[in-house]
């Protein structure tokens, strides 16, 4: 209110009591804002949430920790040679290309279904119809076992 006062300008034309609300209203938004900034920011020691064992789990926790579960990386390594060695004996070798090229195996870059019918010269519904066949194969493999 004291900020609108003193910098009240009566050439202007409006009355004291209009001009000191707007400042007062402009005040307020400016607060408001400068506190919803200060919302987004994100602290290292704040908890974002709780691990397996309901420990409290901070930002700075995660951050630093840069070990990874050795069972789950030994487990992880063991899924995908065994993923890779059912795709080499169940899929034909159409199916086998297709899954290789559509999800970027053997250290290609992915590609679409699109891309893959081009490449094969066939129509992207067929390349679809063999992808999931394929998928079909590999996810039944992976019940049996």
């Amino acid at each position: 209110m004291i900020k609108g006062i003193n910098s009240f300008n009566t050439d202007k034309g409006s009355k004291l009591s209009t001009y000191v609300s707007r400042c007062i209203d402009n005040e307020i938004l400016m607060y408001l804002r400068s506190t919803k900034k200060l919302n987004a920011e994100v602290y290292l020691n704040e908890p974002i949430g709780k691990d397996k064992d309901d420990n409290v789990v901070t930002l700075q926790e995660v951050l630093e920790n840069d070990e990874r579960n050795i069972e789950d990386e030994v487990d992880l390594k063991m899924k995908i040679k065994l993923l890779y060695k059912k795709i080499g004996e169940v899929l034909k070798d159409r199916e086998k290309t297709i899954i290789e090229l559509r999800f970027g195996l053997g250290g290609h870059k992915p590609k679409t279904q699109h891309e893959i019918a081009e490449l094969m010269g066939i129509s992207r519904s067929y390349v679809s119809r063999i992808e999931t066949k394929a998928i079909g194969k590999l996810n039944k493999e992976f019940k049996d076992t």
